[in-house]
């Protein structure tokens, strides 16, 4: 089974992407999801989340507004809300992983916001980069509710910046030419990966079928 990373920065069409590699048959495991899942349902995180930021948890919910501000422009509390979700985060996603070798599925993606940033790129076989211009990525993201200048900022600063992503990619799909012309780049890769691993088959390859080949998109 081949494991690719989906990642992208804010506003970069990370999000339409992991759909369309759905569209194409792909499982896709949604790390922002599963942290959804586990704010929404998990006691033992509400508890966790409770105790090291008090007043954020409301009628055992969590106010993901209020916790939002409690951590924004406070790296130590963005560490301890990490250290609260990554861990079950990733568990998570080995799951995802487990079930699907089990299935004899050929392909899957972790879509990973802070894969690189958080060291992702050594769980998968190969990481796919999205990314548009910085006039692009700044209409979609400040017409997004709640959103201003000083958020925007704080959060491009916690995130690597766009061109070093590119530069350590695999495939760099560009989401700034419309969504049909994203579609045919990611069909493109599914279908290199595919051939990839057709080429494979009944061989002993020690490397990686991924990084050992030019696959860049």
């Amino acid at each position: 089974m081949i494991v690719l990373g989906l990642t992208g920065s804010i506003g970069m069409g990370k999000s339409t992407a992991a759909n369309m590699f759905r569209a194409l048959g792909v499982p896709v495991h949604d790390a922002d999801a599963t942290v959804h899942d586990l704010l929404a349902d998990n006691r033992q995180v509400r508890a966790a989340i409770d105790a090291r930021f008090p007043g954020v948890v409301m009628e055992r919910a969590v106010d993901r507004q209020a916790l939002g501000a409690a951590v924004f422009g406070n790296p130590e509390a963005r560490r301890d809300l990490e250290s609260i979700l990554h861990p079950r985060v990733r568990r998570a996603s080995e799951i995802f992983l487990r079930r699907h070798r089990v299935l004899g599925t050929a392909l899957v993606v972790l879509d990973i916001p802070l894969l690189y940033e958080t060291g992702g790129e050594a769980r998968v076989d190969g990481v796919v980069v999205v990314s548009a211009p910085a006039a692009m990525q700044r209409r979609r993201v400040m017409a997004r509710p709640g959103m201003d200048e000083d958020r925007f900022s704080g959060i491009l600063a916690s995130q690597m910046p766009d061109h070093e992503k590119r530069r350590r990619a695999d495939f760099v799909v560009e989401t700034g030419l419309g969504k049909a012309y994203t579609f045919a780049k990611l069909k493109r890769i599914v279908l290199a990966i595919r051939a990839v691993q057709s080429g494979s088959r009944g061989t002993h390859r020690s490397t990686d079928p991924i990084r050992s080949e030019p696959h860049h998109a």
